[in-house]
């Protein structure tokens, strides 16, 4: 039975693609985060330790410019932002969810059951 990656080819410009964008510091627990729901800049930030408002900010905008985060502004006063996941974001759940059950089974930082 062939390996399910050997389709003949060596490089795969999609595949190289999805792990550049998902793989950039701090995308994944964004995305992470916004699996629980809409969320607000504010309430994003405070969830995730160490992310600056500037890389935050960064991130949701290349997260929004490849259709994987919305960014809604409500008519409200002030105006609020909030953002979430397109269902092309939403779509990552299962990668999202099976590497983090990958880092809580091989994280070596944790200490050791006895």
């Amino acid at each position: 039975m062939a390996h399910p990656y050997d389709q003949g080819e060596q490089f795969c410009p999609a595949y190289h693609h999805a792990v550049e964008l998902i793989g950039r510091r701090w995308t994944g627990v964004i995305l992470r985060q916004l699996l629980h729901g809409t969320s607000r800049f504010a309430e994003i930030r405070d969830a995730i330790p160490a992310l600056t408002d500037r890389m935050l900010a960064s991130r949701l905008r290349e997260l929004e410019s490849e259709g994987i985060v919305r960014r809604t502004v409500l008519d409200t006063i002030p105006v609020k932002v909030q953002y979430d996941l397109t269902d092309k974001g939403r779509d990552l759940e299962r990668t999202i969810t099976a590497l983090s059950e990958w880092a809580d089974r091989w994280d070596d930082s944790a200490p050791a059951a006895n």
